[in-house]
């Protein structure tokens, strides 16, 4: 359960002018929201994505080497209808070749270079039987936009059709698309295995 705290921050400034004054107190107001509801994300097969072995030699050696994409099943159960939403951490932040902002890190190999970047598409999402689209929001939830992307710039959140705004659910499931593609080969150091490292953590955003 997310508690969210929002806090006031004040500079005093003393001004020695003989008829400036400056008040000699301050207000600091925290809030927040216990919601009765939770809300559990899962992923089928652990959440994991395994490519195996790669050749080396099958890379593109100017240009990305799109690995085929891999579906996971998304699932989030809630005790009751709640308005929320998806936030995506990139745990290899840092690491994403090509620097998209949209796009996850698949690590760094010899310790600065790196190895490729992956995208987090949610297709075909149902919410409580219902088939239904997902909105995105890259200001905390303010305003919404159509979008089918999980970004670690955006909430990602289940709409009804004809409506660009979250709507509360209780069972919302979808197809996790990972799409992963590696750097251009001439850029990479290969002399060893080199291990694709992607992560990113899934935490429900409640609205």
């Amino acid at each position: 359960m997310n508690i969210v705290f929002k806090t006031l921050t004040a500079a005093l400034l003393l001004a020695s002018s003989g008829s400036a004054f400056a008040a000699s107190s301050v207000d600091l107001t925290v809030k927040g929201l216990i919601t009765p509801s939770a809300c559990t994300p899962t992923l089928s097969n652990g959440g994991s994505v395994d490519y195996g072995k790669i050749s080396a030699k099958d890379l593109n050696v100017d240009q990305k080497t799109w690995l085929d994409p891999q579906t996971l099943q998304l699932t989030v159960t809630c005790d009751a209808a709640t308005l929320m939403a998806l936030d995506a951490d990139d745990n290899r932040a840092g690491s994403n070749y090509g620097d998209d902002t949209f796009e996850f890190g698949l690590g760094l190999i010899n310790g600065t270079e790196k190895l490729g970047a992956m995208g987090l598409r949610v297709l075909n999402p149902i919410a409580d039987g219902v088939p239904v689209k997902t909105v995105a929001s890259n200001d905390g939830g303010a305003s919404w936009m159509v979008s089918r992307d999980l970004t670690p710039v955006e909430l990602l959140a289940p709409a009804a059709t004809g409506v660009d705004a979250p709507i509360p659910v209780q069972v919302w499931t979808a197809d996790l698309v990972v799409s992963s593609a590696i750097a251009p080969a001439s850029g990479l150091t290969l002399t060893n295995e080199a291990a694709i490292d992607g992560s990113a953590t899934l935490t429900v955003h409640y609205l």
